[in-house]
């Protein structure tokens, strides 16, 4: 977390495109007001954990004078559709005020580098501290309280929030799960020998070696700035493997469609079951694991019940469905936990 001295930095406007739950919003106009400003993407895995956190902070301090504010900053194209962001914000039960910033204006403005980021603004609408990335959610809430008594007030507040999971404790010690990969040629990385070819449709093969962290394709694989999507004819199958070292995985994915269309999921070559399939996974009457993909967003693969090294392969049969990225969450390791 980085501390910034009081009245050095004053707060950009928020002029954004569109906003949701509030109208329009000036930062000159909130004087005697903290304010949060979280920087976020509605498919960043990492904002999805934070997300529990600043519902409750909102739920918490909104009768303190504490404004939370939304700065949606889209990380792919279809990210800068108002109604793709007015369904996340229903999805995640967002009451706070939210504004998109699909130029990216207001996070050039504040130096934003990566999701989820976040800033408290004090009463008189200077910067006084910022948050990159997941953690110090402890730290953060000692700090927002302390801007909430520099307004004047001197009662009690109410308790820091506890820790929802293992990870967010202070000082936890954790295993490194496999990083965050993309898909499309921009930022992307694959295994296959037949690399990239932008703009163009490739038939991969997989010849079954894989290193963790990569991904590898089957099939007909269009190749696209930010993501990857199967142009195979009717009955031919498009898969998407990799091995991977982490506790939980999603996907972000998109389908052309205007139907849902069904991706298959396996983990070491079986179907998944309910003990480490996903909340995004669904099962047939046989016993087959799969995930349907609804809308542009980030979908909750893999749940497993210990950190470990896994194998992953999703299969479909529908041309038009893209993955944009793959995620990865970590666990605590057993041996660092206190017993004291």
């Amino acid at each position: 977390m980085v501390t910034f001295e009081p009245g050095r930095i004053r707060a950009s406007e928020l002029f954004g495109n569109y906003w949701f739950n509030a109208e329009p919003v000036s930062i000159r106009a909130l004087r005697g007001t903290v304010v949060l400003l979280d920087f976020w993407d509605y498919t960043s895995a990492a904002w999805n954990r934070t997300l529990p956190y600043l519902k409750e902070w909102h739920r918490r301090y909104r009768d303190f004078d504490l404004l939370v504010i939304g700065v949606h900053t889209p990380q792919y194209s279809f990210g800068k559709n108002p109604e793709n962001v007015e369904k996340a914000i229903k999805r995640a039960g967002i009451e706070y005020p939210v504004v998109t910033d699909n130029d990216g204006v207001i996070w050039t403005s504040y130096a934003s580098q990566l999701w989820p980021t976040k800033y408290l603004l004090d009463k008189d609408g200077f910067i006084r501290y910022s948050h990159q990335a997941e953690g110090s959610y402890d730290r953060f809430e000692h700090a927002l309280q302390s801007l909430l008594v520099e307004t004047g007030y001197h009662g009690l507040l109410p308790e820091i929030v506890e820790p929802l999971r293992a990870t967010d404790y202070p000082g936890a010690i954790c295993h490194r799960a496999t990083p965050e990969i993309q898909l499309g040629y921009l930022r992307g990385t694959i295994g296959n020998p037949e690399g990239y070819g932008p703009e163009s449709t490739l038939e991969y093969a997989d010849q079954g070696l894989h290193l963790v962290g990569r991904v590898y394709l089957k099939g007909k694989w269009y190749n696209e700035r930010e993501s990857l999507r199967f142009e195979g004819v009717p009955r031919e199958k498009g898969e998407v493997s990799l091995g991977y070292e982490a506790l939980e995985v999603s996907s972000v994915m998109e389908s052309s469609r205007k139907s849902r269309c069904k991706v298959l999921a396996f983990q070491d070559g079986e179907p998944l079951s309910r003990n480490n399939a996903g909340c995004d996974v669904s099962f047939d009457a046989s016993g087959r694991s799969y995930i349907h993909v609804d809308g542009p967003r980030m979908f909750s693969v893999i749940r497993n019940q210990e950190f470990g090294r896994h194998e992953l392969q999703l299969v479909t049969g529908t041309p038009g469905l893209a993955f944009y990225n793959f995620g990865f969450a970590t666990a605590v390791i057993p041996e660092s936990i206190s017993t004291n």
